[in-house]
């Protein structure tokens, strides 16, 4: 008989056979990305080398398998250091997941590793080997904490901890309410937010920070925009308990764009990054402290991530502006906005450019245009968005254009600022 439980069943190993090939095309991307540099590189002529100038790229597990394939990074590295690039940003947290071995993460979750990643790499630290590999072609290594404080709803730390996330009014995980004319990060749009104010939270990710700095010898760690709260939470009970407190037993208003409840929020933001800074410069002094956000308009409405404030009060030592744009005008418009331009005034300060993804490749016309334009106007450098779609076979192009292209961007060596 074809009941509802034989259906329900049929539906889910559809699901896991779609997820099974979905991964290994992943990984075919990336044997085909990492082998597509395999063939001697094309001599460029040299030219003046720029003193200093960041040339970085973002290594992340969302859309991309390089990470999953055993020789991976080593051809990946080598193919960086070959076309002159001198940073990597590599993800070390995501999904609820750590990609090093990490004791804090396995007295929270139960689990000291993405298990597939320690799958693949046969029981090694992922980012000991990446660190190893990396200072031998001088590249410098700044962790990357994809997720933030983003974990998804079913996520073993979500689950166990429900009392560490916020929420927003009317339900326990709420949809983002971001404009998609304004941001398209492929992320999935429900998800779980753990709570910045919360103590508890507070000591998990400052202690997965510091045990990154620690543990490894990298050059710093860095954030991006999912460091930060979404407007519509703050609504969860310890919160509204501590505004309460601060307030004469007044709650917060109803309104999630209320200017004081904004601002409220958002300083609470800022004293946990102040927290975070402190703890590792503890411990490295050195030790950069990266952001990547989006613009500060929309980083501090959308996700109360005031980093303006953060950058004036010296708590970030190297700034990677997303702009992420299509047309040139809005391009340029970004980085000519007065939040930019004090940071420039304090700090290193790049741009981050997309080079595509596996559903919106972007040409190399493009991406070079771009690059000139931020060197036209003397930013600290550039990082890419993100290594599959360097010069993969999913672009527009083929590898060997992108690749030369690559070369006549950077025909000389540069030092990181």
């Amino acid at each position: 008989m074809y009941t509802y439980k034989t259906k329900l069943s049929l539906q889910m190993k559809r699901l896991i056979r779609r997820c099974i090939f979905y991964f290994l095309y992943l990984v075919l991307v990336a044997y085909l990305t990492v082998f597509s540099l395999s063939s001697h590189f094309v001599t460029s002529p040299q030219a003046n080398p720029l003193k200093t100038e960041i040339r970085g790229v973002w290594l992340t597990n969302v859309a991309s398998g390089v990470l999953f394939v055993p020789w991976g990074i080593n051809r990946a590295l080598n193919q960086l250091s070959a076309l002159n690039f001198n940073t990597v940003y590599p993800v070390v947290w995501n999904r609820g997941n750590t990609f090093y071995k990490s004791s804090v993460a396995k007295k929270v979750t139960g689990s000291e590793t993405e298990f597939l990643l320690k799958l693949m790499h046969g029981g090694k630290d992922f980012l000991s080997k990446l660190v190893k590999l990396a200072k031998i072609k001088k590249i410098s290594v700044i962790p990357w904490f994809e997720y933030g404080l983003m974990t998804p709803p079913n996520s073993t730390l979500a689950k166990r901890y429900p009392d560490w996330l916020t929420i927003g009014q009317t339900d326990i995980i709420s949809v983002q309410d971001i404009p998609q004319e304004e941001i398209n990060n492929g992320f999935p749009t429900q998800q779980a937010w753990l709570n910045p104010l919360h103590p508890q939270v507070q000591e998990f990710i400052q202690g997965l920070v510091v045990e990154v700095v620690s543990n490894y010898d990298v050059d710093g760690v860095q954030f991006d925009d999912h460091f930060g709260m979404p407007v519509q939470f703050g609504y969860d009970r310890f919160s509204i308990q501590l505004y309460q407190q601060e307030h004469e037993g007044k709650s917060p208003p109803t309104d999630p764009f209320n200017p004081e409840w904004m601002r409220w929020r958002a300083d609470k933001l800022t004293d946990f990054m102040a927290q975070i800074y402190q703890a590792v410069k503890k411990v490295k002094p050195n030790a950069k402290i990266s952001l990547s956000p989006n613009s500060q308009y929309f980083a501090y409405k959308y996700y109360l991530q005031d980093w303006e404030t953060w950058v004036k009060k010296g708590l970030v030592d190297e700034l990677i502006l997303q702009v992420y744009r299509e047309e040139q005008s809005n391009f340029i418009w970004e980085l000519e906005k007065p939040a930019v331009k004090l940071a420039r005034s304090l700090i290193p300060v790049g741009i981050g450019i997309s080079a595509g993804t596996l559903r919106n490749p972007v040409d190399i016309a493009r991406i070079r245009e771009q690059v000139q334009t931020v060197r036209d106007r003397h930013f600290n450098g550039i990082s890419f968005f993100y290594w599959e779609s360097l010069w993969g076979y999913i672009s527009p192009e083929s590898p060997k254009q992108r690749r030369q292209a690559f070369q006549e961007m950077f025909q000389s060596k540069a030092i990181k600022p």
